[in-house]
């Protein structure tokens, strides 16, 4: 068709020229641009259709790719569809292996019979373990009233504790400074550390770092919270360093045991009866917990839970069994005893006074109880002080 067309052009320029007017060439060159358009646009025509013939190959390469894709997974779901329908075969025949062997009701009776006979037992034999831990060493006493008060020395941080070995026989003095460190200061005595020049009998380095201001050495051995953990006691030998032993409290380490002191979560105490620990437990509203520790092994002998609140407190002691707890405010002021709790329910909180401090307004970091001297050693923001405590026979407090 074109070239028909091409032809015809061509017979027409000849009869065109053959005349040789100006208006046929005028129409000639016209042709002629008509003619070079038309060129023109068959060539784009030609790339375009070069162009889609490339995109549908391409596109049709794409598809192939999807469709072999789509058959792997088909595949690969089909594995695991077969793995579930085999676990879940195996999961039948375990239930019914596991049908044939529940126990009939008599069964269950008689194991529910059998566990309330172990929970019996094992109740008789914690009242038991109670009724052991007596009254020794003429240890039917309370506390009357905190007499007076020695500051003996300023040393060491804001926080920290002081204390004698409460063992017979035993003079030396310790110093903890701070409520996490390793170092501790031992003097021979007390007139030794209240000499400013006189330099430490020994000074040990431990191999771990101890928390709190909760510590007790007792009989040449240090009771402590290790740090870094919630609720583990270690027992110390101090002539090496050597840690002896080791035991978890359960339910310490979750609250500070006197929310004054919120570093502290384990505090040792020791009294007449020997090695304590308290702690406060948030399953119990917060309120403090002792529990008796054999000093040789840490086994737990037994736990009381008491009513006294570890909130405004800044610290307890224990005096023949008896706990009592010391509070003050969070600015410092004039500490008072408000609560007691006795292992022996001789003397009960709400039957006894308030008993205050000597009047001074400050706060304690740490306040230990020395049975032998009967005084308490206090940390009071550096200072190291001593109260001397008073204390009566039970019958005289429970008649007043």
């Amino acid at each position: 068709m074109v070239w028909l067309f091409l032809l015809s052009l061509c017979l027409t320029l000849e009869s065109v020229q053959s005349q040789g007017s100006s208006q046929d060439a005028f129409i000639i060159q016209y042709l002629e641009r008509r003619l070079v358009q038309m060129e023109e646009r068959l060539s784009l025509c030609e790339q375009n259709t070069m162009s889609a013939t490339q995109k549908t190959y391409d596109l049709s390469s794409e598809i192939r790719g999807y469709l072999s894709t789509l058959s792997i997974l088909r595949s690969e779901v089909k594995t695991q569809v077969d793995s579930v329908s085999v676990r879940v075969d195996r999961m039948e025949r375990e239930l019914e292996y596991l049908e044939d062997k529940i126990p009939t009701q008599s069964d269950i009776e008689m194991e529910e019979a059998l566990l309330q006979q172990q929970i019996k037992a094992a109740e008789l034999e914690q009242l038991k373990k109670k009724a052991e831990i007596n009254v020794e060493n003429d240890c039917n006493m309370a506390l009357s009233q905190v007499k007076s008060l020695k500051i003996v020395k300023k040393a060491g941080d804001p926080n920290g504790c002081w204390f004698k070995d409460p063992s017979e026989g035993s003079n030396k003095v310790y110093l903890f400074s701070g409520f996490r460190n390793n170092t501790i200061l031992e003097y021979k005595s007390l007139k030794s550390f209240t000499k400013t020049s006189t330099l430490p009998a020994n000074e040990v380095q431990l191999p771990f770092y101890w928390q709190g201001t909760g510590h007790v050495v007792y009989n040449g051995f240090l009771y402590c919270h290790k740090a870094d953990t919630p609720n583990e006691i270690l027992k110390v030998d101090l002539l090496n360093g050597t840690v002896l032993d080791s035991t978890l409290l359960p339910g310490a380490g979750r609250l500070p045991v006197y929310s004054l002191n919120p570093n502290t979560y384990l505090d040792m105490a020791v009294d007449e009866l020997g090695l304590w620990v308290i702690h406060a437990d948030p399953e119990y509203g917060g309120n403090l917990v002792i529990t008796k520790l054999d000093k040789v092994s840490l086994a737990m002998e037994y736990t009381w839970d008491t009513q006294c609140r570890s909130h405004d407190a800044e610290g307890a002691f224990l005096i023949c069994g008896t706990l009592y707890v010391v509070y003050n405010t969070r600015y410092g002021g004039r500490s008072t005893i408000q609560c007691l709790f006795d292992i022996h329910d001789t003397i009960h909180s709400n039957e006894s006074p308030v008993m205050f401090f000597p009047k001074r307004y400050t706060s304690h970091s740490s306040i230990h109880y020395h049975p032998g001297d009967k005084q308490l050693y206090a940390w009071d923001d550096g200072y190291q002080t001593i109260y001397k405590v008073e204390t009566r026979s039970n019958a005289q407090m429970t008649s007043k």
